[in-house]
């Protein structure tokens, strides 16, 4: 969510010259950290907040805080271009990464070893590809663990036996698989077909006013809906 959060602030800022952004990523729990202890105006995140988080910020602020929906993402699964596995089931996605699946010939490619990169626990993907994917079970123990997205698309780049996932605006030149035979595409996400989407949000303390009211107006309204469609996101509304 790193890179949608800095496109919209870089393109407000265009508009807005007088206004000044800093983004910073670290993954949903540690945005939410800082928001709770009041280091930022607005935080990022890929999930809910927790019950723990929301009693936090009701203790420090007197409020549970406000969300705002902002985009739809399409979690997808990525492999290396040269691998020839395009298409999984749901459960085959399951085995592979809690490490049940551990060769490519278990599921129809070569007789090669499997490398799983999943992302940190602090990461909200992390989190939601867990409960919802591998409905709760451990990650593989030789799972290798990288700290963003990006680095994940960098190392599946260069490794054909590798595979992992990410937002569907990380997509770049790697294969993103089909899942259940549905593709990672805005309509199928739309239509219920693809199997694995989530929302993605904006948190605010409390009701937000001045320029974080402004900025979110922007964020939800057409012209920030679209920059959330050029990031390779899901907008709340056609175009």
């Amino acid at each position: 969510m790193l890179y949608l959060t800095k496109s919209l602030a870089e393109e407000y800022m265009k508009i807005r010259p007088a206004v000044s952004i800093y983004v910073e990523g670290g993954g949903t729990a540690a945005g939410i950290k800082s928001f709770v202890e009041g280091e930022i105006d607005i935080c990022t995140a890929s999930r809910s907040l927790k019950g723990e988080e929301v009693k936090l910020l009701a203790d420090h602020f007197g409020s549970v805080g406000i969300s705002f929906t902002i985009a739809k993402d399409a979690l997808t699964v990525f492999v290396n271009p040269k691998n020839q596995i395009k298409d999984f089931s749901l459960s085959e996605i399951k085995n592979v990464f809690t490490g049940k699946i551990k060769n490519w010939n278990e599921v129809g490619g070569k007789n090669q070893p499997i490398r799983v990169i999943i992302r940190n626990p602090n990461s909200g993907t992390y989190l939601y590809f867990k409960e919802h994917v591998l409905e709760g079970e451990e990650y593989a123990s030789d799972a290798a663990v990288m700290p963003t997205t990006e680095r994940i698309v960098q190392e599946i780049s260069k490794t054909e036996s590798a595979i992992g996932y990410g937002g569907i605006g990380y997509q770049k030149d790697l294969t993103n698989a089909n899942i259940n035979g549905s593709a990672p595409t805005e309509e199928n996400v739309r239509n219920g077909s693809y199997p694995i989407s989530r929302y993605l949000y904006l948190y605010t303390h409390n009701i937000p006013a001045g320029p974080v009211k402004d900025f979110i107006d922007w964020v939800i309204g057409p012209q920030g809906q679209k920059i959330v469609k050029k990031a390779g996101y899901i907008p709340l509304w056609k175009y």
